[in-house]
């Protein structure tokens, strides 16, 4: 038998639907046509679209934004006010405290590991007097609109690790990450946009790896999608000088049929994801630039985000999270960079809480004023925290901290979590938790929880083994819920 002939022996029904003039493409393109159908389809409720079919229960969210504060914002400086750790800057971090906890190369050759309190004062700020610091006026606005969880904590004590832990669940790459599960789970509200859309801000600092919002080993139609504030905003999906939307379109649609043919020959998943992104593409070529025109935003808007059009930012960013939000984006990751503070510490806090404090804020009264912010889950926050003792010498102007994965802030707000509450404690030095600890598993679980999901239902089989996002652990965290 001939290598043709063995492939129209095993030719699949899909195969001959796809190409018969009265197969399932026809008749959704009648349906399409159709006004009345579309009006009773868009009358009709709408399960989740993607592969859960249906909730697990009512969700409270219907869409993350996750502002991810890349390098790990020191907690003891922003959120978490120790004034004993304060009368006790430069002296030695009492081994009782430390407790033989391993820390990095970084400072493990330290002749001394010297405690150094907080850079800037704090202040109470909302109607339960939330202690954050001064250099939060703008966050400090919204306390009674946040969670503040003082009692975070990780695995992993170095970067690349423990982002992949807190985006996956799991220290080494190649696992889907939060918004790739959430994608899967739920699918697109919107079929102009994707599931994921991923904006960067900030110099400096760490890398950001595409894979920290990669799909791991789900079909690649979940992974993120990363948007540019300058220039193309979608890398590729530009057409080329001299190809107009119908030569492009006949181009996409000739390249369709071979791929629907192969796809039914083949049943390879991938040829799948080929065709769904290249009609996402096409249909984000009108639908993207109109989004990230911040332009048209009433001039009051721009200057409560501190956006500026044309520009990259991450107020711009905020701003366009919102955009997003309001067309039905599944996941929103921001990844703002350059919170590595082991040294020049007090100019670098001043630095970034200058670009993030009132962009943040301003993007939950903007959610609130616009009834979105109710089913919008709102996640602040970075890998991991820093150290009580500094990083080499202290100054009145200049010191540093390394990684602590024993304790660390995030805030939350919207979609279902209780707002002006302050959850977890930690000792007076900022170095180990004495309540309510939260670990990224918990978090894991609540997240899912919110946009209707149990974490335990909600996997993937691949390699034999049913994964997901919470692997084996994960605890739902009531105390955060409205």
């Amino acid at each position: 038998m001939s290598f043709q002939d063995e492939i129209q022996r095993i030719e699949t029904r899909r195969a001959f639907l796809t190409r018969s003039t009265t197969g399932l493409g026809a008749i959704a393109l009648a349906t399409l046509l159709n006004p009345a159908a579309r009006a009773a389809a868009a009358a009709a409720p709408h399960p989740a679209r993607g592969a859960l079919g249906t909730l697990h229960h009512a969700a409270k969210a219907k869409r993350v934004i996750y502002l991810f504060q890349s390098g790990a914002p020191s907690h003891l400086d922003l959120f978490d006010p120790k004034p004993r750790l304060k009368e006790l800057t430069n002296t030695e971090l009492p081994p009782s405290v430390r407790m033989g906890q391993r820390i990095t190369g970084m400072t493990a050759g330290q002749k001394q590991l010297l405690c150094v309190g907080a850079a800037f004062p704090f202040k109470r700020y909302g109607k339960n007097g939330v202690e954050m610091s001064e250099m939060l006026p703008h966050i400090g606005g919204i306390a009674d609109e946040i969670a503040l969880v003082r009692s975070m904590f990780t695995e992993p004590i170095n970067h690349d690790p423990a982002v992949t832990f807190f985006a996956t669940g799991h220290q080494q790459p190649g696992r889907p990450t939060m918004g790739a599960w959430a994608a899967y789970g739920l699918g697109s509200e919107n079929e102009n946009l994707p599931a994921y859309v991923v904006l960067t801000s900030g110099g400096g600092g760490q890398p950001l790896q595409a894979r920290y919002w990669g799909n791991g080993f789900l079909p690649g139609n979940y992974q993120g999608v990363q948007f540019r504030s300058q220039g193309d905003p979608v890398l590729y999906v530009t057409d080329p000088p001299g190809v107009d939307a119908k030569r492009r379109r006949a181009l996409i649609d000739a390249m369709q049929v071979l791929n629907r043919r192969q796809l039914g020959i083949l049943g390879d998943p991938d040829i799948a994801t080929h065709i769904d992104n290249y009609e996402l593409a096409f249909r984000m070529q009108t639908s993207v630039p109109e989004l990230m025109d911040i332009a048209k935003e009433p001039k009051e808007v721009l200057e409560a985000y501190g956006a500026e059009p044309g520009k990259a930012s991450f107020a711009n960013n905020c701003l366009l999270a919102r955009r997003l939000a309001e067309r039905g984006v599944r996941f929103i990751q921001l990844c703002h960079r350059d919170w590595d503070h082991h040294g020049g510490l007090p100019d670098g806090i001043k630095n970034q809480t200058k670009q993030t404090d009132r962009p943040s804020a301003a993007l939950i009264r903007d959610l609130k004023q616009r009834g979105l912010l109710e089913d919008t889950l709102v996640i602040w926050g970075g890998e991991f925290g820093r150290t009580a003792y500094s990083q080499g010498g202290i100054s009145a102007t200049n010191f540093g901290r390394d990684h602590h994965p024993r304790c660390y802030s995030m805030w939350f707000a919207g979609g279902g979590i209780k707002p002006g509450l302050v959850h977890g404690a930690t000792d007076d030095f900022g170095y180990n938790i004495v309540a309510d600890p939260v670990n990224v598993h918990d978090l894991h679980a609540t997240l899912l929880h919110l946009l209707g999901i149990e974490h335990k239902r909600l996997t993937y089989r691949f390699e034999g083994r049913d994964y997901r996002l919470t692997d084996i652990h994960g605890e739902l965290v009531p105390a955060l819920l409205a």
